[in-house]
Order: C-alpha cells, then sequence, then structure tokens
C-alpha cells in the first residue's frame, strides 16, 4: 500500500571517493560536498573494484582517488581501479598528498584524467570536475600526418642496432631523431622514427606515446600499405617527429618480409628527410634489406665480452654472405672518459682484435638517462646539458651537414 506522504527522491551517486578512509581527508570531503550536494559515495580500495560491476555504478561519471605515501606499497592495486575505472568510462581524478614522483607518474601512465595535489587549492577540485565534465574536442583525424601524394623526397636512412642487450640502440634512436627534427627554429628537417623491434620496441614507451591499433593494421596488409595507411598508423611527437611505433601485441619478428620492409621504408623515404630506424637485436631475414638501405648503420657496442663475442659473430655472418660489413659504423656507449687512458687502452685492443674501427665513442650518461625514458621525454627536454645528449646532437648536425652537401652536389 503506497503512503500519501511525498516521497524523497534520493539523488544519483554520480562520483565517489575512493580511498583508505576518506576521514584523513577532510578537505576532500568538504569540497565535493559543496561540487555534488549528496549526489557522490565513499569506497574502499577493493570496495571499488566490486562496485564498479554493479548496477549501481551505471551513473557513475567519476572518481576522486585519495592516497598518501601509505598507500604506495598498494601501487599494483591503485592501478587496477584506476584501469577498472576507465574500461568502464569512468574518470578519474588523482588527489594525492606526500607521494613520490614515481608513484604519481606511474598511476598518471595507467590512465588518470585530472591530478590535484592534497591538502587541496581552493576551488581546485570544482576546476577539475569541470574540466571532465567540459564536451570532448573534436577527434582529430585518424590520418594526423597527411602525407602528400606523390611525394618524391629521397630521405637518408639512419639504422641502430644494438648488438647485446642495453647497449642503448633505443636511447640513440629517439634521441637522434629528436635532435634531427629540432635542429634550430629556422632550420627543422622532417623526420620519421621507425621502431621495427616489431617485439620488444620501446620507442613508443621513450617517447610517452600509445601504440595505434592503426600500425597492427598496417603491417597485417602490406600488401595494401599506402600512403594513407602509413599516415594513419604514424604518431606525432611534439609536432616536430612522426614515430611509427611497434604494435600494442607481440608479433612474429618475420611477420613482414624483406618487400614488405623495403615498401616500408620507401614510403618514409619519400615524405621525410630522414629516416631512423631501431632495429631488433636479433638478426631476421630482413636485416640485409635494411642494411642494404642505409646510408649509415649504427651498430652499438659495450666495452665488454658480449659485445666483443657478438660484433665478431655479426662480421662473420656478413662476410659469409658476402654483405656490406664496411657499411657498419660501431658505436661504443658508455666510452671511458677523455682521462681514463687504461679504458682508451682496452678501447684500442679490442677494436685490433676484432677487426674494426669504432667511429663513435658515447659517453655514459648516468642515471640521467634512465630517467629521461621513464619520463617519456627526449634527453634534450629533460637534460639538455648531459654529455650524451651534447655528443648525440652533435653527431645529429654533423649527419644534417653531411646530407646537405651531398644534395648540393647532386
Amino acid at each position: 500500500m503506497s503512503s500519501g506522504m511525498p516521497q524523497t527522491e534520493t539523488p544519483a551517486i554520480v562520483a565517489c571517493t575512493v580511498s583508505r578512509d576518506v576521514q584523513n581527508f577532510d578537505l576532500l570531503i568538504e569540497d565535493m560536498e559543496s561540487a555534488l550536494g549528496e549526489a557522490w559515495g565513499d569506497l574502499g580500495f577493493t570496495e571499488a573494484l566490486a562496485f564498479f560491476g554493479q548496477a549501481e555504478a551505471e551513473p557513475l561519471q567519476f572518481i576522486a582517488l585519495a592516497i598518501d605515501s601509505a598507500d604506495e606499497g598498494d601501487l599494483p592495486l591503485m592501478g587496477e581501479i584506476i584501469t577498472q575505472a576507465k574500461a568502464r568510462g569512468i574518470k578519474v581524478i588523482l588527489i594525492a598528498e606526500d607521494v613520490t614522483p614515481a608513484a604519481l607518474h606511474t598511476l598518471l601512465r595507467q590512465g588518470a584524467d585530472e591530478f590535484v595535489p592534497y591538502p587541496l587549492p581552493e576551488q581546485e577540485l570544482q576546476a577539475a570536475i569541470e574540466r571532465l565534465q567540459a564536451p570532448a574536442p573534436a577527434a582529430a583525424a585518424p590520418n594526423q600526418k597527411q602525407l602528400q601524394s606523390g611525394s618524391q623526397r629521397e630521405g637518408a636512412v639512419i639504422v641502430c642496432h644494438g648488438l647485446a642487450g642495453g647497449t642503448g640502440s633505443t636511447t640513440m634512436a629517439v634521441n637522434l631523431a629528436w635532435e634531427l627534427a629540432a635542429l634550430s627554429e629556422h632550420e627543422e628537417p622532417t623526420v620519421c622514427l621507425l621502431d621495427l623491434d616489431l617485439q620488444a620496441g620501446s620507442a613508443a614507451t621513450y617517447l610517452d606515446l600509445p601504440r595505434r591499433d592503426a600500425v597492427m593494421e598496417m603491417l597485417g596488409e602490406p600488401e595494401n600499405m599506402d600512403e594513407d595507411l602509413f599516415g594513419q598508423a604514424l604518431i606525432p611527437f611534439q609536432e616536430r617527429l612522426q614515430v611509427l611505433t611497434a604494435p600494442a601485441e607481440m608479433v612474429p619478428l618475420d611477420l613482414l618480409s624483406p618487400e614488405d620492409i623495403t615498401r616500408v621504408i620507401a614510403l618514409a623515404r619519400s615524405h621525410f628527410d630522414f629516416v631512423v630506424i631501431d632495429m631488433p637485436h636479433t638478426l631476421v631475414q630482413w636485416t640485409e634489406t635494411v642494411l642494404n638501405l642505409a646510408h649509415v648503420y649504427f651498430a652499438l657496442i659495450e666495452l665488454d665480452m658480449r659485445s666483443a663475442q657478438n660484433a665478431l659473430r655479426l662480421k662473420r655472418a656478413l662476410q659469409a654472405e658476402d654483405l656490406p660489413f664496411e657499411k657498419l659504423r660501431f658505436a661504443l656507449n658508455r666510452a671511458p672518459k677523455f682521462t681514463d687512458l687504461t679504458g682508451k687502452s682496452r678501447v684500442k685492443r679490442m677494436a685490433e682484435s676484432l677487426g674494426i674501427s669504432i667511429d663513435l665513442q658515447l659517453p655514459d650518461g648516468g642515471k640521467q638517462i634512465l630517467q629521461s625514458c621513464d619520463h617519456g621525454l627526449p634527453l634534450a627536454v629533460s637534460a639538455a646539458k648531459n654529455p650524451l645528449r651534447k655528443e648525440i646532437a652533435k653527431l645529429a648536425a654533423s649527419l644534417h651537414e653531411l646530407g646537405r652537401s651531398e644534395a648540393e652536389a647532386a
């Protein structure tokens, strides 16, 4: 039997705080009440994961994930909360107090939409909510890089190939590509970075770029590869550098044939002044293709036995197949300092024993290299005075000057 009394309608819950104990964030409680009245709730960490799957969660627009230093041991759980929320179209505002930058970076990379420090600055939570609720801008066309049809450039191909794990080939490729793209305000060659390490490529990570499904679509239909497909697969970094990332999924290295690789590089060369390629450590059926197309092929090594053995193996393999071993330019990463005479002597003995010339010696950039890679920024942006960055910048300038001289001579 219905009552004759008027029924009070409970407002739908459109937001929730998610925390270990919301009473530790009293200012957040006040700001949530001010912004949403009674249309919000509070959940614990494990409660949130269960709540997302319930019908009551359907009206939820966002969560305010509030953490402090005591929660850093549960970062995987925090990341799972963000992932599950994003999978259901729920926005995430990260509220953090006394949390390390590394932890913040991890959670923001997981997909948090907004970050507000605690104690909350006045009106900052309201501003973050308004940004979340603002209409999304019109989506950019899938082909963010409009490739000019019929372009006939003859871009230079520069390859980086690490002969052992950790020799810095991706760091070299990413930073060399950026230095070429940002030589000066008045002179910016067009540059494309191709991450051909299809299984473990990390150029996307080093530049904090998403991995597009269009990459796999293009690689999966190489016979249909054209300017449109290639352009859709590229993603820009700071509007200067175009990047073909490795696929989001791990795929076989022989997914592409030598003919497919030739087509990819030809497309890149016809539209860009420089094409920088990061190669897998493994020799594959199309390594010969890239070697033959390369104008400069950097083989990165370190001053250790594994690099020496792998360099010798590579030399024997190429010479046995009558391939152009002379194209390789050996680059020694973490080279000894100028004053390290013992180290310099070891470099000389290594080159003599292998019968190679070490054409480039790159200094040890220290912890800044790892930090730059983790933050998804080139060294020129995150650590411009780093000695490794300076050496790569010099190399980029010399390669550009060499390319310009050859163009003028032609």
